[in-house]
């Protein structure tokens, strides 16, 4: 299925062409004039049409160095679709592969195991799928057989440089030594592409299978993966599938202080926040990369993958597995636009520009809750400190604040803008978390504090707060914070009963409200900051917006009508019982 954005393009290309062969520029004039696409995004709708079989690609019998198009008729493709559809993967098919994988991991086993095979046998299966493309158009150039295989096993035709003896199927092909071929052939990938040592160098194959029972788990899971080939299978299919093995194993990891952060929490800051083509997007706690690749998809959804591809993303997390996962977690979905590094963010912030940290237009996070270790004494053998920590140091129990001074520190002057997703109690907790409160307050840089409902997480049942901040605020936004109470917005979740989420009607009343300004009784309400003073700086968002209960409208003579019924009524049941007992007494 292509995405809506270049079907509609597809759709305006045959309502012009039909079957007709066209040139490139003719493609050029009808989509800029009716769509106004530019001659590069055209580069990647005809690229994307070929890929996915909608169009037909031939040398010009004018001039060999450029290209004629067909394409092919609406008929033509759903009757492709429908064939080719029993053989490819659909999402059902890829999670429930990967349930069984869970299953017979169970808890015992790490599930990184899992994501790395994945990843593995993505790779894998795409650097055939690169292999198949450069040989045929290395034979179409003249190059005979064997020349065409070495030209297509050369690196430049692929993603990564893998040879061909590391690929999945060969390494198959000896099940007693599963566990020492996958071990080598990850420590030379990692050595011949540098990007991949974070992902690898954290997985022992060898130490994993000592045990006998986890070295028949490889054994199966490597069967069960390699009936399956992904070469063919949509980014966002296979994304989804990664995604859903990280909210799989969410409320185990939970335990262990892995915060997976529910999808529609990220889904309503990116709405809000509203990253853009051209802009840098950075999140300072990463985790496994959710709220980047949900800020390339935002945009993607918006204007398709050509504009998504112009943002830059940009992450840092200090434990060095999860940071693997969000590497995977990135190639998996396709987006190569993304700078990740491994580091204490608190201590050693990596971005840097010039003599300080480098500046976003946007800066996004769900930073460890109530974090501790890092007090005044702590933070001042940090980097950059006096840049960062302008307003105050944070107490040694909870950083939930100096997360926040880090990433409004972290953004642009002009076009910054802050969401965090942080611990409610940060709100009106008081002595130094108070004191910074009340300096960031002073200083008009907070726009908007939104309270979720409880029990959206899978570490903690507390509802959490959003906080939004923006260096330069609109006029009309100035002096002022918006206050949203959503405490009420949810629906219950529908695999994990003791969870509540956030429908799309309840993402989007959030966001309306929030792009509106809108004051809406028991909802939302924007606050002067005089009014936040007489109240102690405290933010707590009940203080200002609580909602109103549901009454009951009362018919009084209606009501008063029934009273009186049930009175004679009782009148009469006492009586007879009255009866029955002198009966008795007789």
């Amino acid at each position: 299925m292509l995405p809506k954005w270049i079907e509609k393009r597809y759709r305006t290309l045959w309502e012009s062409f039909q079957g007709r062969a066209f040139r490139f520029e003719n493609a050029v004039n009808t989509l800029k004039e009716k769509i106004h696409d530019s001659e590069e995004q055209v580069n990647v709708i005809l690229s994307e049409l070929r890929k996915e079989g909608w169009l037909n690609v031939n040398f010009d019998p004018e001039d060999a160095r450029k290209r004629i198009y067909n394409l092919k008729s609406p008929e033509e493709v759903i009757s492709e679709t429908l064939t080719i559809d029993k053989k490819q993967l659909t999402r059902g098919d890829l999670e429930g592969l990967l349930k069984a994988a869970a299953d017979l991991i169970r808890t015992r086993v790490d599930y990184a195991f899992i994501l790395v095979l994945l990843f593995y046998k993505r790779i894998s299966d795409k650097w055939g799928l690169e292999f198949e493309k450069a040989y045929n158009e290395a034979i179409a150039d003249g190059l005979k057989e064997d020349e065409a295989r070495e030209e297509a096993k050369n690196s430049i035709y692929h993603d990564f440089d893998i040879a061909e003896d590391l690929l999945w199927d060969n390494i198959r092909k000896d099940p007693a030594r599963l566990p020492e071929n996958f071990s080598k052939a990850m420590k030379i990938l990692a050595e011949r592409n540098p990007e991949l040592k974070d992902v690898f160098e954290n997985v022992d194959f060898v130490q994993f299978t000592t045990n006998r029972e986890n070295a028949e788990i490889l054994r199966q899971l490597v069967e069960l993966f390699s009936a399956t080939s992904l070469n063919h299978v949509s980014p966002d299919i296979l994304g989804d599938a990664y995604e859903w093995i990280l909210k799989y194993f969410a409320p185990q990891k939970a335990k262990e202080g892995e915060v997976y952060t529910a999808r529609e929490v990220i889904e309503l800051i990116i709405e809000m926040l509203n990253p853009g083509p051209g802009e840098s997007v950075y999140d300072p706690a990463c985790g496994s990369g959710g709220m980047l690749i949900n800020s390339y998809q935002h945009i993607e959804d918006e204007l398709g993958r050509s504009e998504a591809d112009k943002v830059f993303l940009f992450g840092q997390e200090a434990n060095h597995k999860t940071l693997a996962l969000a590497k995977m977690n990135l190639y998996i979905h396709d987006i190569r636009n993304a700078q990740l590094i491994l580091g204490d963010t608190m201590l050693y912030p990596k971005f840097k520009e010039g003599d300080g940290i480098k500046r976003f237009d946007m800066v996004i996070a769900n930073p460890p809750w109530n974090q501790d270790g890092y007090d005044e004494e702590i933070l001042k053998k940090a980097e950059f400190w006096r840049e960062r920590f302008r307003y105050g140091f944070t107490p040694k129990q909870s950083a939930d604040w100096a997360w926040i001074e880090h990433m409004l520190a972290s953004a642009n002057d002009r076009t910054g803008r802050v969401g965090v997703v942080i611990d409610n109690g940060c709100l009106f907790r008081g002595g130094k978390e108070k004191a910074i409160r009340t300096n960031i307050l002073n200083a008009d840089l907070i726009e908007a504090v939104i309270l979720l409902p409880e029990k959206l997480f899978y570490n903690t049942g507390a509802p959490g707060a959003v906080i939004v901040l923006k260096k330069s605020k609109p006029e009309e936004r100035k002096g002022k914070v918006f206050f949203i109470n959503a405490s009420k917005e949810y629906e219950q979740h529908p695999e994990v009963r003791k969870l509540n989420r956030l429908g799309n009607e309840h993402i989007m009343k959030i966001v309306n409200a929030y792009r509106e300004f809108s004051n809406q009784d028991g909802f939302s309400r924007a606050v002067e900051i005089e009014k936040i003073k007489e109240n102690d700086y405290n933010l707590n968002v009940t203080l200002y917006v609580f909602p109103e209960e549901e009454t009951e409208e009362i018919d009084i003579a209606k009501e008063w009508e029934e009273l009186r019924k049930i009175e004679v009524e009782l009148t009469e049941v006492e009586k007879r019982i009255e009866g029955y007992l002198r009966e008795l007494q007789v």
